[in-house]
């Protein structure tokens, strides 16, 4: 089936879950804007380098089966909610009922709640650069909300699964909204996950706003299959003292996206971003991440890390924009990559706009290959020259995947990586 060049009708207005209203009616109205929405091209500046692997078929316009029974439970070191195709699996998440930590599914929220809620979708996300978000407003099917009142504290990390279990090619668009109040704290990981092998793609929207002092860890794995294109965005709105952490990990495959943007937006705000991508085979991944310094005083932090072998593509678009009010700011961006083999690409694009006169900002991208004289050197030493690859690129990266807050998660992306990097140098 020939890809499509446009959004179409059909796409646009699934069957859905049992919403509320104004719920439907904001999905209805995002489905309305978007109808024949061109499709990202080579000439989409943000999409140059992405549009090729794009492959939008008339199937996917179809949603993936309702979701039925959950695929295996994953043990995981605190609670969890589990998303099967989209829709949240009430009999597989168990997560805690407290008074001042609010987590529903979209389905279950009064009318009041789901207004105040539809008022705020989109809020943290630009829509001209991250065109997919307005897709999933206008097609998800369930999604969940999560409320920190004041001072509130989730004593341990809260996982949330997300499953595709496709037997048929289709769609999936699951969608988290998280309000932390006032000197709240949370950790949340989110895991994409795929079981079969028919064409799926998966446009993941997760938004977060932070009130005065609050607190939020945010670790993103996409392990999606060779089958699934991942399209994701990460919207973030920061107010006075809040900080906010990020660590995302991601393996290639058909096409995999993530937009991460940040708005500092109160006096003395943070933000600490941490990414590490890996690429194999033909393999594609592309970052783009956009953090405004908004308000006076306020500090961010960037490092990512491409790794790509074989003929696979990386591609890393890091944007900081610093306000004309935004004076005292402290900004911070480091890119490094690096390349396992000839075949393979990777492409760097730091920005940095400046339009405050007292602030500290500084920016670097590096692209090379592992070091010979190190290699030599483990060599000589007895270690054979697979295993002495293996243990230079894990150094490559190993800084940013220790600094995984969740010592299970940090566990699982340093096994996954190993064997990531045991079949990159199976030659070797």
């Amino acid at each position: 089936m020939k890809p499509a060049s446009t959004l179409s009708t059909a796409f646009l207005h699934p069957a859905g879950q049992a919403l509320p209203e104004p719920l439907l009616a904001l999905r209805r109205q995002r489905g309305a804007a978007l109808v024949d929405m061109p499709l990202p091209t080579r000439k989409t500046e943000n999409w140059k380098y992405s549009s090729k692997y794009l492959k939008l078929t008339d199937e996917m316009a179809i949603s993936l089966p309702t979701a039925g029974k959950a695929g295996s439970a994953l043990a995981v070191p605190g609670y969890k909610v589990v998303f099967n195709n989209g829709v949240m699996m009430p009999e597989a998440s168990e997560y805690p009922d407290l008074e001042d930590i609010l987590i529903q599914r979209f389905g279950d929220l009064s009318e009041a709640e789901a207004s105040e809620l539809a008022e705020r979708l989109d809020s943290t996300l630009d829509n001209k650069t991250v065109q997919f978000a307005g897709v999933n407003s206008a097609r998800f099917e369930d999604g969940l909300v999560i409320r920190l009142k004041p001072d509130a504290v989730l004593d341990q990390p809260l996982f949330i699964i997300h499953e595709v279990t496709a037997d048929a090619s289709g769609s999936a668009f699951p969608r988290i909204f998280v309000d932390a109040g006032r000197n709240s704290r949370i950790t949340l990981v989110e895991e994409y996950i795929s079981h079969g092998h028919e064409a799926v793609m998966v446009n993941a929207v997760t938004e977060f706003t932070l009130a005065e002092g609050a607190n939020i860890t945010n670790i993103r794995l996409s392990m999606d299959g060779d089958n699934v294109q991942h399209i994701g965005a990460t919207g973030v709105l920061q107010q006075r003292s809040s900080r906010f952490e990020s660590h995302c990990v991601g393996f290639g495959g058909p096409l995999r996206r993530h937009d991460l943007q940040v708005r500092l937006e109160g006096e003395g705000a943070e933000c600490k971003l941490n990414g590490v991508v890996v690429t194999q085979g033909t393999q594609h991944y592309d970052n783009h991440t956009s953090i405004e310094h908004v308000a006076a005083r306020c500090d961010s932090e960037e490092t990512y890390r491409n790794i790509a072998a074989d003929k696979s593509h990386a591609v890393f678009n890091g944007r900081i924009y610093i306000h004309q009010d935004a004076q005292k700011s402290n900004a911070n961006m480091n890119n490094k990559n690096l390349l396992l083999t000839t075949g393979a690409e990777i492409d760097t694009k730091p920005e940095l706009e400046i339009y405050a006169d007292d602030v500290k900002c500084a920016h670097g991208a590096t692209i090379g290959q592992l070091d010979e004289e190190s290699l030599f050197y483990l060599v000589s030493r007895g270690i054979g020259r697979r295993e002495a690859n293996v243990l230079l690129t894990m150094a490559f990266i190993n800084e940013l995947v220790s600094q995984i807050p969740v010592e299970a998660v940090r566990e699982t992306v340093q096994s996954r990586l190993n064997q990531f990097f045991e079949k990159a140098f199976q030659e070797a």
